[in-house]
């Protein structure tokens, strides 16, 4: 603990970040010599003693690099956060894992994909990456959480752990904390401002082995996550549009020029992808119920209740249906229920 309030104490300096921790590092010798200057601001000791003690409430955890939970392409980039925190399940920063990003416009077609893809990395025990924006990172995060299993998904934030942002995701949010985790290197309560989502690209990159761009024009925040990922090596795939849309020309031009693969679904990942007779019958009862939905949904919000008595489902069945149906743009949730777009 001593070791963390130290590391803590730095990092939470004015001006300190993770290359200027190096710096110091190297220039006094140790944790304990730079801190040892630094016990004397008594208005940063108690600033850190606060955070340590508001994480504690909620149950937020600090992973130091030199923690088992560290993530190992984080680890191994130079400048990279020493201490970071995280909320949720910590095995999930053991997984391989892959990132996805792409466009906060995405539409309906490129989310379904995303959310498949994810799905399909999930389900052979990687855990996807992003960042919790609302369009691609949201189908993403969602379809990782399709699967079975209670390790899918790594949400990397530009604020404070416990800052949910966007207010949209609250949801996701806590679906993440109970089913995957939530990361970030700033402290516990802060709120973001641009400069801190460039750096949340950065660790996205760095996390994740292989990096997966969909939908994103060519100076999208998304494209930044790329060029951190060819710095850093990693293996990069992109998804093909149509080139009359303009998010599709980031993905487009990686592919052109030889920078990225083709992704052209999960089985350029995996070899086991087809569909036994069982998850073939499950894929087309699948459609039935959205297409039950789709007819039972207007203009006038409907509560999942009603809709499951309406098409004679169960009310985790009629979720997982209107999840589908909100990640392809069909319908949208309101305060009274949903209705169809």
């Amino acid at each position: 603990m001593s070791d963390l309030f130290e590391k803590l104490l730095i990092l939470r300096s004015p001006g300190v970040g993770p290359v200027g921790y190096e710096k110091l590092i190297r220039q006094f010798g140790s944790v304990a010599a730079v801190a040892a200057g630094l016990r004397q601001n008594t208005e940063l000791v108690d600033s850190v003693m606060r955070e340590m003690d508001l994480a504690q409430s909620l149950g937020v955890q600090f992973i130091s690099d030199d923690s088992e939970y560290y993530p190992v392409g984080l680890k191994n980039i130079k400048a990279h956060p020493p201490v970071i925190s995280a909320r949720g399940n910590l095995e999930t920063l053991m997984r391989p894992c892959v990132g996805i990003v792409g466009t906060r416009h995405a539409t309906a077609t490129g989310m379904r994909f995303v959310a498949d893809l994810a799905d399909g990395f999930a389900s052979h025990g990687v855990a996807v990456a992003s960042g919790m924006a609302i369009g691609t990172d949201t189908a993403a995060h969602r379809g990782a959480l399709r699967a079975n299993g209670n390790m899918q998904t790594i949400a990397v934030l530009g604020g404070g752990v416990d800052y949910i942002w966007p207010a949209e995701n609250e949801s996701l949010y806590w679906e993440i904390v109970e089913r995957g985790v939530v990361i970030s290197e700033m402290p516990v309560g802060f709120i973001p401002k641009g400069s801190n989502f460039v750096q949340r690209n950065r660790w996205i990159a760095g996390i994740a082995q292989k990096l997966i761009l969909s939908e994103a024009d060519l100076k999208s925040g998304s494209m930044r996550t790329v060029d951190f990922a060819i710095e850093m090596g990693r293996e990069l795939w992109a998804v093909p549009s149509h080139p009359l849309d303009a998010r599709a020309a980031g993905p487009n031009s990686l592919i052109k020029t030889g920078v990225a693969h083709l992704c052209s679904g999960v089985g350029d990942f995996f070899n086991d992808t087809k569909k036994s007779p069982e998850n073939r019958q499950s894929q087309t009862e699948n459609s039935d119920l959205e297409d039950l939905l789709l007819d039972a949904l207007g203009s006038v919000p409907v509560s999942e209740s009603v809709l499951a008595q309406v098409v004679k489902k169960s009310i985790s069945e009629i979720k997982r249906g209107l999840v589908i149906l909100e990640l392809r743009g069909l319908i949208k949730k309101t305060d009274m229920g949903y209705v169809r777009i």
